[in-house]
């Protein structure tokens, strides 16, 4: 026979027949802190972990940017129909096959994280990604070798893929699982900024290779450079990330120096975190993490991968032009998102995620209408006004998400919600803009794509629980000092009565 559920709402008859014993049941699922059950973090540990996960995701993704912003460049060396928008389709697509396998590197990856650990299969992860975009650099051409070129590209960009797929769910996980509750959104929001530097870094070198050579260089050679690159800065993340420690909550599950009560007990030492357990017993928070990711990656992934390609492909600017501004943009981003962090921290992650989702609703249109005007400064306003929103959601949302789910499947839920939706709606956004834009003739459909994906994530902020400043489900509470765990401690023992 099954056991008993202890976490479903007991029955109210029952409760006025045995109250004390369903108050001894309340207390032991819910016992009072102790000392030894607070976590006080070490903040150089902390400083760390946080360096060497936003430093990897950094990397991850400047493997990941170049291939969008090399796009139309690839479309000509891959795909020679003589039809630009045929051509640009196809790149587009196979930037969408990536995504198509992401959820599956998702299932794989994720809940290996919560069996043998998130450094394990951090820098695993790390390795697969850097072979992927190395090979990508090597691949002859479709002059070349004819239709094996595009084969081989879709093939190493689905290893790109499943292994970003163990990406941002453990890197996210692991700052999470480090800081302090009282800090989480701040730390959190260095992955972000690990991720905007790879952009930037990747945005960088490819403005830099179109400036410098012609169409006819870039085409023969210049296109391989940046995929080149992703070796060397591969082996370097690796190295960042086999020295550190693992996260306090598995060292828990290992037997390790962390403490937690018997009610964290129950929920941290166990290790299933299979899949099967995720879709069954966390469906509901999985729709809401889809959701959030869903309205999140539409809005990222068409500012930062396909707007170069808009501003060059729909409005007539050259490669360079659109890089350039972008780049001026994710580099204003950056200097702002860890103050953004802080904010949800003192206000709460609800407030600044419903704040980006309102500003897309309310600001995609008239952000549009800046671009298609033309000229440096009315598109700069105009990216600007969508960057604005979007970094209010870059520097919560790594903070939100991993506290939407228990310890013991942490990595594993978050890893499958956010690449289903990653699948579903970020990586298929340049390919859904540009056949929309075909369909329809109007170039302002990334405007209303944006603001349809602005209401479902308006309506998913409205469901979410608020989670700053507590502790992760199924984690004890992480302190930053001894004095913070003492005032913790004392705060749950009444004043006596005289």
């Amino acid at each position: 026979m099954a056991a008993p559920d202890l976490h479903q709402p007991a029955d109210p008859e029952a409760v006025k027949r045995h109250p004390a014993l369903f108050r001894a049941i309340r207390k032991r699922q819910n016992p009072k802190l102790r000392r030894t059950d607070i976590t006080v973090t070490d903040d150089q540990a902390v400083k760390r972990a946080v360096k060497a996960a936003s430093l990897g995701n950094a990397m991850e993704w400047f493997d990941f940017g170049i291939y969008s912003y090399l796009a139309a460049t690839l479309g000509h060396v891959f795909f020679p129909s003589g039809n630009d928008t045929t051509q640009l389709l196809s790149s587009f697509a196979t930037f969408a096959v990536a995504f198509l396998v992401r959820p599956l590197g998702g299932m794989f990856f994720g809940p290996m994280g919560d069996k043998i650990g998130r450094k394990k299969v951090l820098a695993l992860t790390m390795i697969l990604m850097a072979v992927g975009t190395f090979a990508i650099g090597v691949i002859p051409s479709h002059g070349t070798i004819g239709v094996g070129a595009p084969i081989l590209l879709i093939l190493f960009r689905m290893l790109q893929g499943f292994s970003t797929g163990g990406e941002y769910g453990g890197a996210s996980t692991f700052i999470a699982e480090y800081a302090p509750d009282k800090r989480r959104g701040y730390f959190g929001s260095f992955l972000e900024f690990g991720t905007l530097a790879g952009y930037v870094g990747a945005a960088g070198l490819v403005t830099a290779l179109y400036a410098l050579l012609n169409d006819t260089q870039m085409e023969s050679w210049g296109w391989r450079i940046p995929f080149l690159v992703a070796g060397p800065l591969g082996l370097v993340g690796l190295y960042l990330r086999l020295r550190l420690d693992e996260t306090p909550a598995f060292q828990k599950l290992e037997g390790g120096t962390a403490h937690a009560t018997e009610a964290a007990d129950g929920v941290e030492t166990s290790t299933k975190g299979d899949l099967a357990k995720i879709f069954r017993d966390y469906w509901p928070t999985l729709i809401l993490c889809i959701c959030l990711v869903g309205a999140y990656n539409i809005t990222d992934y068409m500012l930062l991968s396909y707007m170069p390609t808009y501003l060059s492909d729909e409005l007539g600017y050259s490669e360079t032009h659109g890089l350039l501004i972008l780049l001026g943009v994710m580099v204003f981003l950056m200097l702002i998102i860890s103050r953004v962090g802080k904010l949800s921290d003192r206000f709460g992650r609800k407030p600044l995620l419903m704040t980006g989702m309102l500003g897309f609703l309310v600001f995609s249109l008239p952000a549009f209408l800046l671009i298609r005007q033309g000229g440096i400064p009315a598109i700069t306003i105009g990216m600007l006004m969508l960057g604005l929103s979007l970094v209010c959601m870059l520097g919560t949302m790594s903070a939100a998400l991993p506290a939407l789910f228990p310890t013991q499947v942490r990595y594993g839920s978050l890893s499958v919600g956010y690449n289903l939706s990653a699948s579903i709606f970020g990586g298929t956004t340049p390919l859904v803009i540009t056949a929309l834009i075909s369909w329809s003739g109007s170039n302002l459909m990334p405007a209303y794509y944006a603001m349809g994906a602005a209401v479902v994530g308006v309506i998913a902020v409205a469901c979410m629980k608020e989670t700053a400043n507590k502790p992760l489900d199924g984690s004890p509470p992480s302190v930053e000092t001894e004095e913070e765990a003492a005032e913790l401690c004392a705060s749950q023992t009444p004043d006596p009565k005289f």
